[in-house]
């Protein structure tokens, strides 16, 4: 299952629940030796890494050779990914009315909800 990220309340909230601050609407700086189109981007990490608008969902913007975060690239992606698609499903539990009674991760990173309703 692909998971396309489109929901920007969803994406900040998945990215502080990672450990992430975000800046909303930031326009990031290039590398002092690399010399290309700078991104305004929706929601920033920091100057270097964000996340832009395509009309559609939201893409990652980063330049791989200043990336500077203690996990590699697609390891992040894979988290937010999981994490945005978890705040999706725990916003529809809360909807519908339930409250999760457990959250178990297994080894793999599995995330397995366990939801209840009382009547």
């Amino acid at each position: 299952i692909k998971t396309k990220i489109k929901k920007k309340d969803f994406l900040i909230k998945a990215l502080n629940t990672l450990g992430y601050e975000v800046q909303e609407n930031v326009l990031l700086q290039n590398p002092d030796d690399h010399d290309h189109k700078q991104w305004n981007v929706c929601i920033a990490l920091n100057d270097e890494v964000g996340f832009k608008w395509t009309g559609e969902q939201y893409e990652l913007v980063a330049e791989l050779d200043a990336w500077d975060f203690d996990v590699p690239v697609q390891r992040f992606i894979d988290r937010l990914t999981q994490q945005y698609a978890e705040q999706m499903i725990l916003s529809k539990i809360e909807e519908q009315g339930f409250q999760v009674q457990e959250r178990k991760i297994d080894t793999t990173g599995t995330v397995e909800l366990s939801v209840g309703r009382w009547t």
